[in-house]
């Protein structure tokens, strides 16, 4: 069993969003807000409390929350019981919990089921790759079917959030630099990865990293080395697992890239995802403008995008 409680984080969900338009007070109009802020839910999943109220003071943007370390959690942890504003979780629109990571990497070939519904050996070492940050989107952001592929695949994916600025972290220790959890769709444009050894072409198209709706503590979602994952296209499921047929762990995963390089606040690891993505049946199952990806991480949430066509030029 992976440990559960890291130092010095405690049980919630964080987001970023938007809310409501509010008044204002000089002409009654509504006055568009669209300055992302910070938020954590409320215990009844029902509201946010908004952490950039001046009753909380914590920053609007989520890699410098986490950036502030074990205090700034606590302070927002302990939110809920005063008064600062809160909206409903209904009446906002939620945005990427982490909008701009510092980095956003995902690992290849790390599900055994996945590995072999694509015709490959186990790997014997951890192999990574880069997903540009411009990327991500958030729940409900449309994924763009570019104009140049029609290769465009889903891969549902557990997401690991780093809470601290970590470098040489040994396995026993990894949650100590987690902040949380949250739902990843590693789109793959397949033929454009299939270009690189690299895959960041392929794994990098704008809208093509859909994450969210929130980042869940690691003693919220309980023991990560057993959760189960599934992923459906237009109510079809497509990808039913669990991270107990991971190939390297997530103890595992933290070491590795720590022994290189350091991981900062805001980072997203994408840690593989299970057998059952459109390249590995015959003929292959691309996504298509009108689709509906939707997937779900038991214990971290729910992640549901559209797909439409993309613009054929840039604009």
């Amino acid at each position: 069993m992976w440990r559960r409680v890291p130092v010095g984080f405690r049980v919630m969900r964080l987001a970023s969003f938007l809310p409501p338009p509010e008044p204002d007070p000089r002409t009654g109009a509504d006055d568009p807000v669209d300055r992302p802020r910070t938020g954590v839910v409320t215990v009844d999943g029902h509201y946010l409390v908004d952490l950039t109220d001046p009753e909380v003071g914590l920053p609007g943007d989520m890699t410098t929350l986490l950036g502030l370390g074990a205090e700034a959690m606590v302070a927002a942890a302990d939110a809920e019981r005063g008064g600062a504003r809160r909206f409903p979780v209904e009446g906002v629109r939620l945005l990427a919990p982490v909008p701009a990571p510092p980095k956003f990497l995902g690992i290849g070939m790390n599900y055994h089921a996945h590995v072999a519904e694509m015709g490959r050996e186990p790997p014997a070492h951890q192999y990574w790759f880069n997903k540009q940050r411009t990327c991500v989107a958030g729940p409900g952001d449309p994924i763009l079917v570019p104009a140049v592929s029609e290769q465009v695949d889903y891969e549902g994916e557990l997401g690991i959030v780093i809470g601290r600025r970590a470098k040489g972290v040994p396995a026993d220790r990894w949650l100590d630099v987690v902040a949380g959890f949250t739902v990843v769709n590693d789109v793959s444009v397949r033929d454009w990865q299939a270009l690189s050894p690299t895959f960041t072409l392929g794994k990098s198209f704008d809208t093509h990293g859909p994450t969210g709706p929130f980042i869940v503590t690691p003693d919220e979602v309980g023991d990560s080395a057993a959760l189960r994952l599934r992923t459906w296209v237009n109510g079809e499921l497509r990808q039913d697992s669990t991270t107990a047929d991971l190939i390297f762990t997530g103890p595992e995963m933290i070491e590795c890239l720590t022994t290189a390089f350091v991981l900062e606040p805001g980072d997203i690891l994408a840690t593989g995802t299970p057998a059952g993505v459109g390249a590995g049946t015959t003929p292959p199952r691309w996504l298509r403008p009108g689709d509906t990806v939707r997937i779900e991480v038991e214990g971290v949430g729910a992640l549901e995008n559209p797909v439409v066509a993309g613009a054929s030029t840039s604009t």
